[in-house]
């Protein structure tokens, strides 16, 4: 498994961790995602020790950018998910089919809420 970790300043709030496949990975890599934004290294606080990262800073615009990325891609997977799993789907193809729009919503949430500045991706 492969993370897309949130980061906040606030000390109150834990950073976010959003796992994901190795196939989910490669394709958000090869996809738009990867060309919004530009890493930068920022000190961070984990668990009390600073560390250099690269990170983004999810400002008002790179923000914007990320959600109409997810919004869009939240779409186009919705209907492709309601296409492959018709009218009454067995549990594991449920879950086996949803995959990729459960982690698109996670991913978008995490944009959407101002507690998180920065993304980590190492793509």
């Amino acid at each position: 498994m492969l993370d897309i970790v949130f980061y906040t300043l606030k000390t109150d709030l834990p950073h976010y961790y959003v796992e994901m496949s190795e196939d989910f990975y490669e394709w958000l890599a090869k996809s738009e995602f990867s060309k919004i934004g530009k890493s930068v290294t920022r000190s961070i606080s984990i668990d009390g020790e600073d560390e250099k990262l690269p990170v983004v800073e999810l400002d008002r615009d790179i923000r914007q950018q990320f959600r109409n990325f997810f919004r869009d891609v939240i779409i186009w997977e919705s209907d492709s998910v309601l296409a492959k799993l018709g009218d009454s789907p067995l549990k594991e193809q449920y879950q086996a089919g949803t995959y990729r729009l459960r982690k698109l919503l996670d991913l978008l949430k995490c944009v959407e809420n101002e507690n998180y500045q920065y993304l980590q991706r190492v793509i």
